[in-house]
């Protein structure tokens, strides 16, 4: 499997252990979805023109921060999180861009859970605090940040 001990189809709280880890990915950043993302969503020159872009503060074109936490997100949600027990997310913490992520880059996700507890107002839902690292391909994070994520229990599914 991925390193849980039932499919992600099938996975619920009890199925998360504080301090496991896992890796998964990995996903190519194109200079394409680069200034797509960025143009809609974030339209810094540093993001949307290559040209302007080399005499920016990068040196070059960078994908928005915002655009490096929807493809850790993407694997996160494709890869870790339940498809079947996820109740969505209070929020998130502690979010650090690292290091700029660049057109050409391949990243790949790396979790620890923090943290598994049920809750103290519903003891049919669980939280799991899970730390989230995108990892270049040169090993190096980009991007860290501590999701939170609801989860029903087994017996309250």
């Amino acid at each position: 499997m991925d390193g849980f001990t039932v499919p992600i189809d099938d996975r619920y709280f009890e199925d998360y252990t504080t301090g496991a880890t896992y890796e998964y990915g990995s996903v190519a950043v194109t200079e394409e979805e680069i200034i797509g993302f960025a143009s809609q969503y974030d339209p810094q020159s540093f993001h949307i023109d290559p040209i302007a872009a080399r005499q920016g503060p990068f040196g070059g074109l960078v994908a928005s921060g915002w655009h490096t936490v929807a493809l850790m997100m993407q694997l996160f949600a494709r890869h870790y999180l339940s498809k079947v027990a996820s109740l969505g997310s209070p929020g998130v913490d502690e979010l650090r861009w690292l290091k700029p992520v660049r057109p050409g880059d391949r990243l790949r996700l790396r979790l620890r859970t923090i943290d598994t507890r049920r809750s103290s107002s519903d003891p049919r839902r669980g939280i799991v605090r899970t730390l989230a690292e995108l990892i270049d391909h040169g090993g190096e994070p980009v991007l860290r940040v501590t999701v939170v994520n609801l989860l029903s229990t087994r017996d309250g599914a």
